[in-house]
């Protein structure tokens, strides 16, 4: 997955096309079309990887920061997440929160997280003044003795450190302006990745094993060419989901692939948590008396959501979602805006559980239940797609292997730039580098590979336009650079 294969043996010219010497199936049957196209897949390649590699640095960065943050919170917030000694049997919830509202008065309960296990405290999550729109304070309980451990400003299932570096993989903390460098380098991962391997796959070489190992033997350049191709080659899988997930998380892409998830059925559905009108507490004038007396609501309005005048209690809605099979690390919210509780699963681990229901507080009986089995396919999928990026599907190993996608995206960038240092025509000049291949290797296409790969490219870039808006800036310099090239008097 080289930026650039050119000189890769000192005898071969620029413009001498590399056919693979072990093929001999379709690849050899069709060599015009492999000639035609690796030129092209060379400047691209080259370009793409020269421009947009600080970008894949700094996510593969700010990614590995990221990936590590989970065992390191377990660590930094042990006192907040674990409780001071396992006791005998758990308090109620109600007391639970009930302390935590004691702890934090000004904080609005929204939520609460039973603790998942015997050696975890119970997180109440509050609404409070002062926080951004998307944090929430949350009071850590001990479940045997009720003392509050610790508060901390959540966002999310993420504490103050995974928060913000969370924050920073995602817009390096500019914001808008900061997300467009994330949704630029997700949208070029997967084309430099598969670029890539293809220039990789279809070099020639003496032994198939220097396909899937480097060359421990060679130097200088070729050595550097071999690291490059070999870890390319072993991580572009995981790259190109790391990038197909990551889309879907950005803000133009991220629209398009919802809408395209919508139209093909695979929405991810949610429980129905609302209440009927006989729990909705009656309104003033409705039946004669009050201020508003005789007034009614005008047609086209609805009355706006109130909450349930009856609750039987955080503990009791609980029971009623265990009893319906909804048991394995539970996230519950509380009652409010004409809607019951809503009780969901949030073990992600494989097997996964995240069913949920939605309780009645009025009489605690289940109004409505979904499981995930009951998804659809492709919601299933971007599911299990997200919690892989993020590490959960599989704890610990998921996130050492996120890791070392990490690790290695950042050692094929610095191998990329060291092999264009080294291709410098004129070593002797400090500030010289390596020149890309040729220009005009698209008009060198035939017109059956021309005009499906034009109108793969311009569907693409239409569906990503990050990728697209680039692509075009790329080629309009590009252009106006070869225009300014021909017009430069000869020897000049």
């Amino acid at each position: 997955m080289s930026f650039d294969e050119l000189q890769a043996d000192p005898t071969r010219t620029a413009d001498a096309p590399v056919s693979d010497a072990r093929a001999d199936g379709p690849t050899a049957r069709t060599p015009g079309a492999w000639a035609a196209l690796r030129p092209l897949l060379l400047r691209t390649h080259f370009y793409a990887g020269l421009l947009i590699a600080p970008l894949l640095f700094l996510a593969a960065a700010t990614g590995l920061l990221y990936a590590g943050s989970w065992q390191v919170e377990k660590i930094f917030y042990s006192d907040e997440l674990t409780v001071a000694r396992v006791g005998d049997h758990a308090l109620p919830l109600g007391d639970q929160v009930e302390a935590a509202e004691k702890a934090a008065p000004k904080g609005e309960v929204v939520a609460v997280w039973p603790a998942p296990d015997a050696e975890a405290t119970t997180r109440v999550i509050m609404n409070s003044p002062g926080l951004a729109d998307d944090e929430t304070l949350t009071v850590f309980v001990d479940p045997y003795t009720a003392d509050v451990r610790g508060q901390l400003t959540t966002a999310g299932d993420a504490l103050p450190l995974r928060a913000w570096l969370s924050g920073l993989h995602a817009d390096l903390r500019l914001g808008a302006f900061g997300r467009a460098y994330s949704e630029l380098a997700a949208s070029w991962l997967w084309v430099v990745a598969l670029g890539g391997l293809a220039l990789w796959i279809g070099r020639r070489r003496a032994r198939g094993v220097r396909l899937v190992l480097p060359d421990r033997a060679a130097t200088g350049r070729r050595r550097t060419l071999s690291w490059h191709g070999a870890v390319g080659l072993w991580a572009a899988a995981g790259l190109v989901a790391l990038s197909a997930t990551g889309l879907t998380w950005s803000e133009y892409a991220g629209e398009h692939i919802g809408r395209l998830q919508d139209g093909l059925g695979g929405a991810t559905p949610s429980v129905s948590a609302g209440l009927s009108a006989p729990h909705a507490p009656a309104v003033a004038g409705a039946e004669g008396g009050g201020e508003h007396a005789g007034h009614v609501m005008p047609d086209g309005m609805e009355m706006p959501p109130q909450p349930p005048t009856a609750d039987i209690g955080i503990d009791r809605a609980v029971a009623a979602a265990r009893a319906a099979g909804v048991t394995e690390s539970l996230r519950v919210t509380l009652p409010a805006g004409g809607k019951g509780y809503v009780i969901k699963e949030a073990d992600k681990q494989v097997p996964v559980h995240l069913d949920s229901v939605a309780v009645d507080p009025a009489d605690g009986k289940v109004i409505d239940e979904l499981r995930f089995a009951d998804y659809p396919l492709l919601a299933k999928m971007t599911r299990f797609g997200i919690d892989l990026h993020m590490g959960l599907t599989f704890g610990i190993v998921n996130q050492l292997a996120l890791a070392a996608l990490a690790v290695a995206l950042m050692f094929l960038v610095f191998w990329g730039y060291r092999m264009w240092w080294l291709r410098r025509p004129t070593k002797e000049r400090v500030f010289s580098a390596g020149r890309a291949h040729p220009r005009g290797a698209w008009r060198k296409l035939p017109v059956t590979l021309l005009l499906p790969l034009a109108a793969v490219t311009a569907v693409v870039g239409w569906f990503v336009p990050m990728l697209g808006i680039s692509l075009t800036a790329f080629l309009a310099v590009d252009a106006l650079l070869g225009f300014a090239a021909r017009r430069r008097p000869a020897g000049v």
